[in-house]
């Protein structure tokens, strides 16, 4: 938080009724933004079993609501050691949702405290499959391969996120965030169901992300 109060920004201050003054006398539309999640990169080249990335779209409005759509691509191809089950799946997701900055009288900062909602879906198929089964009913006389291809299913979920956007240089940005994520829904087989949903990770009731963005304010 040091970062975004340093010393020299405070003597820029004004007093509160002149910064609602220029608030209120302030356009709706103030610019948009693009940027990259390379978090999920960065985790899968380290080694990780998920490769996850997005581009974000975002509008600025009175410097406080900020809209945000997010389109991204995830992948996992990862097998489970302990009972050697080999998961398979890619695909696209995207979310939707709005940021709303804690900031926004305060315009002479070189960044943001903000917090928001989305709403994420994603439409995939995966593959699974695993050791051979014993059918219970025919003792070891009757032996049924676990092996399931381009299995269907949907998924939904909620994010609540915080994280703080920083000017690094000019129109250049960054910034961090935590997600909080609640699935909503997520199709399951008979025979089987998605270990991973992309964009939401692990298939999990809730679960928590943290992710980095690489941001450029656009020209307006």
């Amino acid at each position: 938080m040091l970062f975004l109060f340093p010393s020299s920004i405070w003597g820029q201050k004004k007093d509160k009724e002149t910064l609602k003054e220029e608030y209120k006398a302030s356009p709706l539309y103030q610019g948009s933004s693009i940027g990259i999640e390379i978090a999920g990169i960065g985790g899968y080249l380290l080694g990780g079993d998920i490769l996850s990335s997005e581009i974000l779209l975002q509008s600025n409005l009175k410097n406080r609501f900020l809209p945000t759509i997010e389109i991204g691509y995830g992948k996992t191809d990862a097998v489970n050691v302990a009972n050697n089950m080999h998961y398979k799946a890619s695909a696209p997701y995207f979310r939707i949702g709005m940021d709303y900055n804690a900031f926004y009288l305060k315009p002479y900062l070189p960044g943001y405290l903000y917090a928001g909602l989305r709403y994420g879906r994603s439409s995939f198929s995966y593959d699974v499959s695993g050791p051979d089964m014993v059918d219970p009913n025919f003792g070891n006389h009757i032996v049924l391969p676990y092996h399931y291809e381009g299995e269907r299913s949907k998924a939904s979920w909620l994010e609540a996120v915080v994280g703080i956007k920083v000017k690094i240089y000019k129109r250049f940005c960054m910034g961090w965030a935590v997600r909080y994520k609640i699935r909503i829904k997520a199709e399951e087989h008979e025979t089987s169901q998605p270990w991973y949903i992309p964009g939401f990770g692990k298939n999990a009731s809730t679960g928590f992300n943290l992710s980095y963005n690489l941001i450029y304010n656009l020209p307006f």
